[in-house]
């Protein structure tokens, strides 16, 4: 039987790296969904990010270790000593690779200690590229009900929802129901 390819349902993607992995738990119809629970989801994950979509045995449990760890450093805004040390666990499964190329060019590669580790690792050590570049640009949605991050790429970085269509929408819904009914 052909491997069926499972297309990415999350409500929000593009986003960098790490923001990505932290998008693939979402809420759907008032319950938690996670892309990572499935192998077709992991195989999804991968394809949207540009990475072989037939991953190494260990690979979900190495994202879902490092998603889970992004957010902790994020939610905690690098003030737990405990979520840095998770994240610095994920990341010593990796280490940089430099080398100089044939026409005297620098060369970079990221790899992993075990194949599986290699996309959890990417997405940690793009957390630190965005940690050092815009700190105050990886923002979590400011709807309630919502769990995504984005990293905030406007000029004057005042976005507020992971979607204005969904979530700042609903949030204008909620505010327009609350003045009509406060003005009765």
């Amino acid at each position: 039987m052909a491997d069926v390819q499972v297309q990415d349902p999350r409500p929000l993607v593009g986003e960098p790296l790490a923001i990505d992995l932290l998008n693939t738990e979402w809420v759907a119809s008032g319950g938690p969904v996670d892309l990572l629970a499935t192998d077709g989801g992991v195989r999804a994950w991968l394809a949207e990010n540009g990475m072989s979509a037939a991953p190494a045995p260990g690979t979900a449990q190495a994202l879902i270790t490092a998603r889970q760890a992004i957010r902790d450093v994020l939610a905690a805004r690098g003030d737990d000593a405990t979520s840095r040390d998770r994240l610095n666990r994920v990341l010593g499964h990796g280490c940089l690779r430099l080398t100089i190329g044939p026409r005297m060019n620098p060369e970079q590669a990221l790899e992993a200690d075990d194949p599986a580790w290699l996309p959890a690792v990417m997405a940690a050590a793009n957390l630190l590229e965005l940690l050092e570049s815009a700190p105050d640009r990886i923002r979590r949605c400011q709807h309630p009900a919502c769990v995504l991050w984005f990293f905030d790429t406007t000029r004057n970085g005042t976005r507020r929802w992971c979607s204005m269509a969904v979530c700042g929408n609903r949030a204008k819904a909620t505010r327009h129901y609350d003045r009509v009914k406060n003005s009765r």
